[in-house]
């Protein structure tokens, strides 16, 4: 090579391309992301043609660039040297602190999850008495202000928050995790400004009356909180350790965010399994059974930590905190005995649940695409949103119940005084006279969570009437579509439990006559059914339920309502957390390949110019191949006269390049770096270790001068020899599945022949995005071979088709 970088683009002739279908991507099945892609020019293709993908997504309420995260291990000299140099005495130091940080990720997330839940209890419980109160002394006007008032500047401070320091706090956060462990890293995803504002953003959010939960960013805040540990700390805020330099990469860091996230569910629910059922199920893109065991042991330490600290506030000392702190819907006092005909009104539920889980993905879609331009505009329309959904909240919640009658009363001996005695309990006074209640202010003015309670309590068929439910169904649901997306962090399931338990109990009430079940129990089932259309888990949704009302006996049901909702919302659309994070822009990686993935080849993917380095090269070429492009992996090509002939090396990343462009440690002539000494001498694999949230250093921050420029640097001790490989005439399909299991960054496609260049291109997880492969081959959206989704177009033909049939048999009896 001479020296120079080699820039291959040659020309793949594919013989005659169809005209590109010009239909949206929309149409054919593939839904469009917010962050718009440039459309691919019409020409044959080349591999001289650049993936043209967006490298931004939204995070948070942000747009920032992304990058890929690598877990495949880089087996260079340097590396191999590290692994035979360790004693068994660091091994098991390794081994220990592994654990020892999965007791850490519990123990503070719990102390976490606490925290919220107390803070939240006692503002949102101080205000909700405080205007209780004034209702009582019927200073209706001064109650109001209150109400709102206090709403108004607890949502402006979480939004301001949100907005100007940590943009990335804002939304649930699941799926920024979820697209993290499938290998998507953003600026701030993790960062401790984000955790700090995450917390403090969500005890404001939920205590500002939002149609929001708490769950969602508590899975955000245990996964800020494994990052944190397990990077060392944070350079930028001279928190480091340099013990835990072991952890510095993103294998390790991967499995301890997996943990962490595991750890919110649990800390959110009090549901340790269902929190590690969660991690598999949802978030998680590779699992192991050393990485189960773990993630149990730190949902473990969680419950523990929780069920100590609820103890010590069973003392009265923690205020305001008590039942409805630490979500437990308790139901185990129920007897639950149902008959054959009772699977009716349960088969009904599930499909209730699938048709409403399905409308509110559908709706959530159109609603997030239009709050993403306004919070394009600047923090200030951010904040005039968040303001608008706030003002609009207390109005509902302050004004809905004088809609609905007073209520008397009911006689007898209750299991709560009537009317209710502070701020929670199924028989709220608000504006009724004495000895009378009001069934709707028991449901909307008052916290999510008894709100819940008071839905799932059991023997209190006539304490709320239909018109009542009705309007509350309509109402949260509605705010919970509105109010997600706004600058703060919040969460969807407690709003989605919310309205799914409401229209549970308004179906129990028209079932009443004809089952045995109870209304409560109705209302658990309402709310399995509408998680299970929404966010469409099985599995760690039904442990989750188990575990919150704590009644083993609902099994049977509540399995088979949330396969119902799931299959039936599985027609139409796909999970809320998928369709946000595609719109996203996050390029994430399915488990199953498309289709018409199948019809391709890796060569028929791959883009360039394909830019390579000589195993000795000069440092002037290093340094104007960085400057000049932006990607992460450089193949090593040996030529004549250092081999026989053409030989691919490995690969070599841009990170460790701008390691040994800062280090200096260059060569006066083509020769090896062994001639001037042992490189792992002169290099440790802690210089190449993975950053943590700072990203490290940047090549305008590197200074070479002319002389260096003239000067080689050997590339073969920081070489991965063992990169990952696929032949060019592999199914695209394969290749994918291969990317997405073991969690590469880079995937090599080498030649059939050995008469050709030893590398033919590098496949990156882009280049799996329908948007790059339908732009290479627009004849693919002509494709029959497409997953199955029910569209209202689709509906319309298919019930046409069969009305035709119907009326030609009729003509033909």
């Amino acid at each position: 090579m001479n020296g120079e970088v080699r820039m291959e683009g040659e020309v793949k002739d594919s013989g005659s391309v169809p005209e590109p279908d010009e239909r949206p991507l929309s149409e054919i099945g593939i839904c469009e992301p917010l962050l718009s892609k440039p459309k691919q020019q019409k020409q044959r293709l080349s591999r001289s043609i650049s993936n043209a993908t967006s490298q931004l997504a939204i995070v948070g309420s942000n747009v920032c660039p992304i990058e890929s995260l690598d877990y495949e291990i880089i087996e260079n000299d340097l590396f191999k040297h590290d692994w035979r140099s360790r004693t068994p005495i660091q091994i098991f130091q390794y081994v220990i602190l592994k654990w020892t940080l999965a007791f850490l990720i519990g123990l503070l997330t719990g102390l976490v999850g606490f925290t919220i839940n107390l803070a939240v209890e006692n503002i949102a419980g101080t205000k909700l008495a405080t205007t209780n109160n004034l209702m009582l002394q019927k200073r209706y006007a001064l109650a109001f202000g209150v109400y709102a008032g206090s709403n108004f500047i607890l949502v402006i401070f979480a939004a301001v928050l949100c907005a100007y320091i940590a943009p990335a706090a804002a939304g649930s956060g699941i799926p920024e995790v979820k697209a993290y462990l499938n290998g998507i890293d953003a600026p701030g995803i993790l960062s401790p400004s984000t955790l700090i504002v995450k917390i403090l953003g969500s005890i404001c959010a939920v205590s500002g009356s939002l149609d929001v939960g708490k769950e969602g960013p508590l899975v955000h805040t245990g996964a800020c909180i494994a990052s944190l540990l397990g990077q060392g700390g944070s350079k930028r805020y001279h928190l480091t350790w340099r013990w835990l330099r072991y952890f510095k990469n993103d294998r390790d860091r991967r499995d301890l965010i997996t943990c962490g996230s595991a750890a919110g569910v649990a800390a959110a629910f009090r549901a340790p399994v269902g929190g590690v059922l969660f991690a598999l199920e949802e978030v998680s893109s590779w699992w192991r059974s050393a990485l189960l065991w773990r993630t149990f042991f730190t949902a473990a330490v969680v419950a523990v930590v929780l069920r100590a600290l609820k103890d010590f506030c069973e003392t009265g000392k923690c205020g305001l905190f008590g039942k409805g702190g630490l979500i437990m819907f308790d139901i185990s006092s129920v007897k639950i005995s149902y008959r054959t005909t009772d699977l009716l009104p349960v088969i009904i539920l599930g499909i209730i649940g699938g048709l409403i889980g399905s409308l509110f993905n559908y709706l959530l879609d159109k609603i997030l695409r239009v709050y993403n331009l306004i919070n394009g505009r600047g923090p200030i329309f951010k904040l005039l949103l968040a303001c608008t959904i706030s003002i609009i909240t207390s109005c509902c919640c302050f004004g809905l119940p004088w809609l609905a009658k007073c209520t008397p009363c009911p006689k007898g001996k209750l299991p709560e005084e009537c009317p209710t005695v502070g701020r929670s309990g199924n028989y709220k006074q608000f504006h009724c006279p004495a000895g009378h209640y009001n069934d709707l202010a028991s449901l909307v003015f008052n916290t999510n969570d008894d709100a819940i309670r008071n839905l799932f309590s059991s023997g209190t068929a006539n304490v709320f009437h239909s018109s009542s439910v009705l309007m509350f169904f309509g109402t949260i649901y509605m705010l919970g579509l509105f109010t997600y997306g706004i600058p703060v962090p919040s969460g969807l399931f407690i709003p989605v439990i919310l309205a799914g338990a409401t229209y549970g109990r308004l179906v129990g009430m028209f079932m009443d006559p004809f089952t045995n079940l109870d209304q409560g129990l109705f209302a658990v089932l309402g709310a399995a059914s509408f998680l299970g259309g929404s966010m469409r888990m099985t599995v760690s949704l039904c442990v989750i339920l188990l575990e919150l009302t704590n009644n083993l006996y609902m099994l049977p049901l509540i399995m088979l309502v949330l396969l119902i909702s799931k299959t039936v919302a599985d027609t139409f659309n796909s999970g809320i957390y998928d369709q946000i994070v595609h719109m996203k822009g996050l390029p994430y990686l399915e488990a199953h390949a498309e289709p018409y993935m199948r019809q391709l080849t890796a060569g028929d993917v791959v883009t360039g110019p394909l830019v390579t380095f000589a195993g000795i090269e000069k440092v002037g070429n290093v340094v104007q191949v960085l400057r000049s492009t932006k990607h992460n992996g450089f193949p090593v090509i040996d030529e004549p006269p250092i081999s026989e002939a053409p030989v691919l090396c490995g690969l070599v990343l841009r990170s460790h390049l701008l390691v040994l462009l800062k280090r200096k440690k260059f060569l006066p002539s083509r020769t090896f770096a062994s001639t001037y000494g042992d490189p792992s001498q002169q290099f440790s694999s802690v210089d190449f270790a993975k950053p943590g949230s700072g990203k490290g250093f940047k090549l305008e921050q590197i200074q070479v001068n002319a002389e260096e420029m003239e000067m080689y640097v050997d590339l073969h001790p920081f070489t991965n020899t063992s990169p990952y490989t696929v032949v060019e005439t592999m199914s695209l399909a394969k290749a994918l599945v291969l990317f997405r299991q073991v969690g590469l960054r880079h995937l090599c496609v080498v030649p059939k022949s050995s008469e050709r260049s030893p590398i033919v291109g590098i496949l990156t997880r882009h280049d799996f995005m329908p948007e790059h492969v339908l732009g290479l081959h627009p004849y693919l959206k002509q494709n029959n071979w497409k997953r199955l989704r029910l569209r209202p177009s689709m509906l319309n033909t298919v019930v046409k088709k069969a009305s035709s049939q119907y009326f030609n048999t009729e003509n033909v009896a």
